[in-house]
């Protein structure tokens, strides 16, 4: 907010009195170069024992190991990814199977599939339809749980680890409801 602020504050000075903004930052920007640029020509292994010592420098990263399995693991986060890159590579294998299907000699219209769906036995039915139920199910849910946690609601540890058992059982329901009520 105070960065919008100080750049909003800033285009409106630009605005009201541009030739003197300008002029004062050229002057400004020439008078803090102190040196010229120097370059320095380095053999190869110069080079590779410079890019080791800067690479000692660095900050290593985190290892996936420091996280909490109990709040990381079963947390929504990772599997709306899960989710949603099952539910678009489904689309997109569907979309290219059906493109292609003419040539192949395949028969993926409707009257096709709806009647080949319809000779499977109940539970594989069910089952079928609750794989594609709960993806999109809980891809929904967390949807939302993710849209509340960006305007900043619900990120102490208990808040998040209690939504997300409770995603867990409404994705459940839902993926249940979808496939074996609708």
């Amino acid at each position: 907010m105070i960065a919008q602020r100080v750049g909003t504050t800033a285009l409106r000075r630009v605005a009201g009195q541009p030739k003197t903004f300008f002029t004062a930052n050229l002057a400004r920007i020439s008078a803090t170069q102190t040196r010229q640029v120097a370059t320095q020509k380095l053999t190869h292994d110069d080079a590779t024992n410079l890019l080791a010592q800067q690479r000692l420098q660095r900050p290593v990263s985190p290892h996936l190991d420091i996280y909490d399995k109990k709040q990381t693991w079963f947390g929504g986060s990772i599997w709306q990814r899960f989710t949603g890159s099952a539910l678009s590579g489904g689309l997109y294998a569907f979309g290219a199977a059906y493109l292609a299907a003419p040539l192949l000699g395949w028969h993926l219209e409707s009257a096709s599939i709806a009647a080949a769906f319809g000779a499977l036995p109940f539970a594989v039915k069910g089952g079928l339809k609750f794989a594609l139920a709960w993806p999109f199910a809980f891809h929904a849910l967390n949807g939302v749980r993710h849209l509340v946690f960006d305007l900043g609601y619900g990120f102490a540890k208990r808040t998040v680890i209690k939504t997300g058992w409770y995603l867990w059982g409404a994705s459940a329901v839902a993926g249940s409801y979808l496939a074996f009520f609708l």
